[in-house]
């Protein structure tokens, strides 16, 4: 892992579509090292204010890793800062296998002609991210085989051998097992701390026990957050999040 972590650090954002307000003045920091859970009903913004951070919607306001401002800039130029993202479905190369698949993700700077030279060997970053996702002894299967959890850990690990500095995980544990699930949560801590993590989540015994913090969106703003226990007790997020009412009057 190279270079200092940096915070991100959301201002004032605001995405809107067609006159509907998806995000609704934002404001976020997430600190270097920070494991943080995104979490809200559907349409609170969530998934929208990722993509905002990472180009692919325009948005207005700031957003800055580190000292560089990111809206505006395309997004492979955001990727090259060292921000990653993973999406609901996992984009894998199918029919290559899990060793081509973080191969390629490793040789994402080089130019093309050199992704077609055979390797003598594992280069040391690939080794390290197929211990890191726990695929070591599948580096030879093809992806499309892979079990559901599995293709996202493969995800995962493509990210890690570009040495990405933010991961933004877009419910990575939809669909899993319990079993895929505990060992997600599992991954996250072990890419946690050289590493800053985001995970837009709507599991919240996932959120429970893995979360180190938590941001709660509703109808684009920021609801509430803390930490797990801050966040649960909180009765607006009663309320809107879980369902019921609060046990005392909810503050303005």
């Amino acid at each position: 892992m190279s270079g200092t972590l940096r915070e991100l650090r959301v201002e004032d954002l605001r995405v809107t579509f067609d006159g509907f307000t998806a995000v609704d003045g934002v404001h976020l920091r997430v600190g270097p090292g920070d494991l943080r859970f995104l979490i809200g009903p559907n349409g609170a913004g969530k998934t929208t204010l990722v993509d905002a951070v990472t180009g692919l919607v325009p948005a207005t306001g700031s957003v800055t890793f580190g000292s560089t401002p990111l809206l505006g800039r395309p997004v492979h130029r955001i990727v090259r800062l060292g921000i990653g993202r993973t999406f609901q479905t996992a984009a894998v190369f199918e029919n290559l296998t899990v060793l081509q698949n973080l191969d390629i993700a490793a040789g994402a700077g080089r130019r093309p002609h050199t992704l077609l030279r055979r390797r003598r060997g594992v280069p040391e970053e690939v080794a390290a991210a197929l211990e890191t996702v726990g695929l070591a002894g599948e580096r030879d299967r093809q992806a499309g085989e892979l079990a559901h959890g599995q293709k996202q850990w493969l995800e995962i690990g493509m990210l890690l051998v570009q040495d990405v500095q933010l991961l933004l995980l877009d419910e990575p544990v939809a669909g899993m097992s319990h079993e895929e699930r505990d060992a997600t949560g599992e991954l996250l801590h072990r890419i946690g701390g050289e590493r800053t993590v985001v995970v837009i989540e709507h599991d919240m015994d996932f959120m429970r026990a893995f979360a180190s913090s938590v941001t709660v969106l509703h109808a684009g703003r920021v609801l509430s957050e803390g930490t797990v226990a801050q966040v649960q007790a909180d009765p607006r997020v009663q309320e809107v999040y879980l369902g019921h009412a609060p046990d005392r009057p909810v503050e303005a």
